[in-house]
C-alpha cells in the first residue's frame, strides 16, 4: 500500500446484517481485526444517535482494540463528544445525521453551523483527539473547517459516485484548497472499484473511507480479496 493514500474500511454494514437478525453474529470487532489482517490501514464506525447500526458495546470494543487507527463518525451533540472523549479513538469525523436519511445524504454546513461546532471541535482537541469533518467540495466549507479547529475534512464524494457532471473537478479543487490552507485531506462516500481511480490520483487527498461496496463485493470474492483490489486500484492511480 502506498505511504502517501490509506484505506479506511467501514464496518458499519457488519452491524447492519446482525442486527437484522438480533444475534451477536456477524461481530463488528472480528471483521474489524479481519480487514486490519487483511491490509486495511484504519477502520471507521458511526454511532449514531438512533444506533440503527454500530451501537455503544461495539465503539467500546472496537476503539478499545484499536490494533489500526479507529475513525469515529459522530454528530456534533454533547453525548457524542462525551462517548469520543471516554473512547479515545485516534480521529473523530463529525458528520451531518438525519433520523429519516438511509445515508448520509450530504455534507456538513461548517458554515452555517459555527457555533454548533467549534466548542464540540475544542473539546476534542482538548482530549488528544484529531478532528475531521465531513463536508462537501465547497471552498466556503473548507475555509470554514480550517477556522473552526478541525485538522482534517474528508470530501464528500457521493454526488461524484452517482454521476454528476463537474464534480470530480470540484473535488480536486477542494482538496487542494484544504493543502493550501492547512488541512489533511481525506475523500469517501458511494466509492467502488469502478469509481475510485479518479479520486484516488488526486495527490492531495491522504485516505479514502469506504465500507458499504467493500462489505457488499466481500460476499462475493471475500474480505481480503476485496480490501487487495481496492488499494491495487488506489496504488494504480497514485502511481499515473
Amino acid at each position: 500500500m502506498s505511504v502517501n493514500i490509506r484505506l479506511g474500511v467501514n464496518v458499519d454494514h457488519v452491524a447492519t446484517l446482525r442486527n437484522a437478525r438480533g444475534g451477536p453474529h456477524p461481530d463488528p470487532l472480528t471483521v474489524a481485526k479481519a480487514c486490519a489482517a487483511a491490509g486495511a490501514d484504519g477502520i471507521t464506525i458511526h454511532l449514531r444517535e438512533d444506533r440503527r447500526h454500530i451501537r455503544d458495546a461495539d465503539a467500546v470494543a472496537i476503539c478499545g482494540w484499536a490494533g489500526v487507527p479507529v475513525n469515529f463518525e459522530m454528530a456534533a451533540t454533547d453525548e457524542m463528544a462525551g462517548i469520543a472523549c471516554k473512547l479515545r479513538p485516534h480521529g473523530v469525523c463529525i458528520v451531518p445525521e438525519r433520523r429519516t436519511e438511509i445515508t448520509t445524504e450530504g455534507g456538513l454546513d461548517v458554515v452555517g453551523q459555527r457555533a454548533t461546532l467549534a466548542p464540540v471541535i475544542a473539546r476534542l482537541n482538548a482530549a488528544g483527539i484529531a478532528v475531521s469533518l465531513f463536508i462537501d467540495p465547497d471552498p466556503a466549507q473548507v475555509r470554514a473547517s480550517a477556522e473552526v479547529g478541525a485538522a482534517v475534512v474528508e470530501l464528500h464524494t457521493g454526488a461524484y459516485a452517482n454521476g454528476k457532471p463537474g464534480e470530480l473537478q470540484r473535488l480536486a479543487a477542494a482538496a487542494a484548497l484544504a493543502a493550501e490552507v492547512g488541512l489533511e485531506c481525506h475523500a469517501g462516500h458511494g466509492l467502488t472499484f469502478d469509481n475510485v481511480a479518479p479520486i484516488a490520483a488526486l495527490p492531495e487527498i491522504r485516505e479514502l473511507n469506504i465500507g458499504h461496496f467493500l462489505m457488499g463485493e466481500a460476499l462475493l470474492t471475500g474480505l481480503p480479496a476485496a480490501i487487495h483490489e481496492m488499494q491495487r486500484l488506489m496504488d494504480a492511480a497514485r502511481k499515473v
